[in-house]
């Protein structure tokens, strides 16, 4: 089933020390490109995060964002004051008050300025290797949902393309309905012309002028591949696995068709075919470049 490379996915999870919140972004990109944005506590899951994420998605340009919340109740728990260095700081403000003032030594000293003192207080880190598991959890959980968010764009993708892949049928088949009467215009044509000469040519020599003029309309191995890429286009769309790059070179292949279609309309119903037909392509072409 076809994807498409932009998508949003958010999965969260509840750690003994707080909570994590895993974000997913993805957008089109001609390539895998992935960007990890991960707490200090978590860099150790980079390179399973890197597989996790590759193992799962085929193209795009991929975000992940890890945020950690700690839990203030748990990180109140861990702090603790470092004894030797209150006391020298206690030292050192009674001696600064006492050359200030002689009675300043008795003065009390700001406590909320001291607790700023950088190393006054000591937070022990937390060892969330154990949480690894239930992290990587959360991530495939966010990874899941990103799927199946690219997997639904993917199909409205899909329902964009289709009824104009009918509109390349129908351009076909209307071409082809109309070359008979078309040849049979330019033959008669060519023969009004010939005859308004007043000149004596050979009946041989007509005939071969006639059989030159038509080749220059003969389209039908344009309409034919037309026909053969616009199957080809839908059994790829069918494929459960990414066709983004194959879907982008069919349509470079429609475009050529169309184009030459264009180069040999010696006929005005040819030329507006082959407007329409690129009209459709293009429109086309723009919705494949998101596609997975």
């Amino acid at each position: 089933m076809m994807k498409s490379m932009t998508a949003y996915a958010r999965s969260a999870a509840t750690l003994p020390a707080g909570q994590i919140v895993w974000e997913l972004r993805s957008v089109n990109q001609r390539y895998l490109d992935l960007s990890l944005r991960l707490p200090e506590e978590f860099r150790g899951l980079d390179a399973r995060i890197r597989s996790a994420l590759k193992a799962r998605l085929g193209r795009g340009k991929v975000e992940a964002t890890l945020r950690y919340h700690p839990d203030p109740a748990s990180a109140a728990a861990r702090l603790a004051l470092n004894t030797d260095l209150a006391r020298s700081l206690l030292v050192a403000h009674d001696e600064l008050a006492g050359l200030v003032e002689p009675e300043g030594r008795n003065s009390p000293p700001d406590l909320v300025r001291l607790l700023a003192w950088p190393g006054l207080i000591d937070q022990a880190e937390d060892d969330l290797t154990p949480e690894f598991e239930r992290v990587m959890a959360a991530l495939d959980e966010a990874i899941d949902d990103l799927v199946a968010a690219r997997r639904q764009e993917g199909q409205a993708i899909a329902a964009m393309i289709t009824p104009r892949l009918a509109g390349v049928r129908e351009q076909v088949v209307l071409v082809r309905r109309q070359l008979p009467a078309i040849r049979a215009a330019l033959e008669a044509r060519f023969r009004e012309r010939l005859a308004a000469l007043d000149v004596d040519v050979e009946p041989g020599r007509i005939e071969q002028e006639i059989v030159l003029q038509l080749q220059k309309l003969d389209v039908d191995e344009e309409l034919d591949r037309l026909d053969a890429h616009v199957a080809e286009v839908e059994r790829v769309m069918t494929l459960d696995e990414p066709v983004g790059r194959r879907l982008d070179f069919l349509m470079q292949e429609l475009n050529r068709e169309a184009n030459t279609l264009g180069s040999k309309a010696t006929a005005v119903e040819v030329g507006q075919a082959a407007v329409e037909l690129k009209v459709l392509i293009e429109q086309m072409r723009e919705q494949v470049q998101n596609v997975e």
